[in-house]
């Protein structure tokens, strides 16, 4: 509930606005007549709004809108007054009244003017403020750029902790988009490791012919065009952590070589037969079951078992959609800045059809639809017309209901919304990939999977 409170030396005006607020069931009312006790009852407690008279003896209303600029208080103030002067309508203004109203006011348009004025206030709360991480956390500070409350994501946090104070390799789960790099990059920060260097590999973002040259490096005259010496990546992890990405993309000879790595902490550039050795943690991450893979051949059981020595589970957006709206200012917030906007809110029109859709491509999903509406984005608020047209069709499927429509697979859901992402796009696969959040390389196999071409 939002706390307000009323300062009015007549008494007979505090009753009618305590009971009249009340009411609405919505606001946590306290009153006060001695307006001599308002600069202590505002500073020793939090109130979300102030109603405020001006004619009050000893400390007038001027005086406490003084004292609230002046000691920074953050709380919203409406004057609400019997004193219909312009002169000090502009002073109480000046120091920071949101609007003067006369009594009696209309109690429809005072509480119009409530809720608009506490919805602003949250809405600007929620671009300010930094999300704190569980307070249980010992290295909190690790997971500062993974905005969310959700007790999930804070039960994954803390095992986390545990494993990443160990030297074991580590396998991430979960949907594309959904954070894998920011625990990889969270795990790297906490270990022993973390003087030493962070490598990001996306192994679905290669060709598997050149995934070798660019993993293992390369000696001079190894193929056509290998001028010079090439380190690989996996030597510029060496003390530090290689973070493998889409790590059931890999082929299976190069799963070979991975699985060297892993054992014998060796490896051998291509055009050498001379074997380096090599100290990094590997943590590698897929959107792929793993399990199914290795039935069909296309993962080698041995290099899993290795890899999974230990396993965290990130649980897709639509599990955790009370991190929506967190999300959806935080991006707003990052665009804005980006593209020299100044938007101040999303309305409730646009923030419904955010909250309600399924988001296949998770989180970088939703960062793309926020980047989009804020460069269309023409007022200071996000619309729900800002919204790009492929979402904006599946908020009114959600909004005509489910009760006609067959039950359909996790598969089914992705193919189709590949198809309308593709159709969005006019067919270009690199765009429809950056709006799903997956590589090229991915969407060209669920293209060819799901017989989209």
């Amino acid at each position: 509930m939002n706390k307000i409170l009323v300062i009015d030396d007549d008494q007979a005006v505090l009753n009618y606005l305590n009971i009249f607020l009340l009411q609405a069931g919505t606001f946590d009312v306290t009153t006060l007549s001695n307006s001599t006790k308002a600069f202590d009852v505002l500073k020793s407690n939090h109130y979300d709004l102030l109603l405020l008279d001006m004619d009050m003896p000893e400390v007038t209303g001027l005086d406490i809108l003084k004292k609230i600029q002046e000691n920074s208080i953050d709380v919203v103030t409406v004057v609400l007054t019997g004193v219909e002067d312009i002169a000090l309508a502009v002073s109480a203004m000046k120091f920071g009244a949101i609007e003067y109203l006369i009594k009696p006011v209309d109690n429809e348009r005072l509480l119009n003017l409530i809720n608009t004025a506490l919805e602003s206030r949250n809405n600007q709360q929620m671009i300010d403020r930094e999300v704190p991480v569980s307070p249980g956390l010992k290295f909190g500070d690790a997971f500062k750029d993974i905005v969310t409350q959700h007790e999930k994501m804070n039960a994954i946090f803390s095992n986390v902790e545990k494993m990443a104070q160990t030297d074991s390799s580590i396998l991430i789960w979960g949907e594309s988009g959904t954070g894998k790099e920011l625990i990889a990059r969270a795990i790297h920060k906490i270990s022993k490791r973390n003087k030493e260097s962070f490598v990001a590999v996306n192994a679905g973002a290669f060709a598997n012919e050149l995934f070798s040259s660019e993993f293992f490096g390369h000696n001079q005259g190894a193929f056509t065009g290998a001028t010079t010496l090439k380190r690989g990546l996996i030597e510029e992890a060496d003390k530090g952590t290689l973070f493998l990405d889409e790590i059931g993309e890999l082929a299976l000879p190069i799963q070979i070589k991975l699985l060297r790595v892993l054992q014998e902490g060796e490896f051998f550039r291509l055009g050498s037969t001379k074997h380096q050795k090599v100290d990094a943690r590997i943590l590698a991450a897929t959107n792929k079951n793993l399990h199914e893979e290795i039935k069909k051949g296309n993962f080698r059981k041995d290099l899993f078992y290795r890899l999974n020595m230990n396993s965290i589970y990130l649980p897709p957006l639509r599990e955790r959609k009370g991190d929506i709206p967190l999300l959806a200012y935080h991006f707003l917030k990052k665009f804005c800045v980006v593209n020299d906007k100044k938007i101040d809110r999303i309305s409730d029109a646009a923030m419904k059809p955010l909250t309600h859709h399924d988001y296949p491509g998770n989180i970088r999903e939703l960062m793309n639809v926020i980047n989009s509406a804020v460069i269309i984005e023409s007022t200071n608020e996000i619309r729900k017309k800002s919204l790009p047209n492929y979402f904006l069709e599946s908020a009114t499927s959600l909004d005509e209901g489910f009760a006609d429509l067959p039950l359909k697979s996790m598969s089914d859901v992705e193919k189709d919304h590949i198809k309308k992402i593709l159709g969005y796009t006019d067919g270009n696969k690199s765009k429809a990939a950056q709006v799903l959040g997956i590589s090229r390389i991915t969407l060209l196999s669920k293209v060819k999977k799901y017989k989209l071409e």
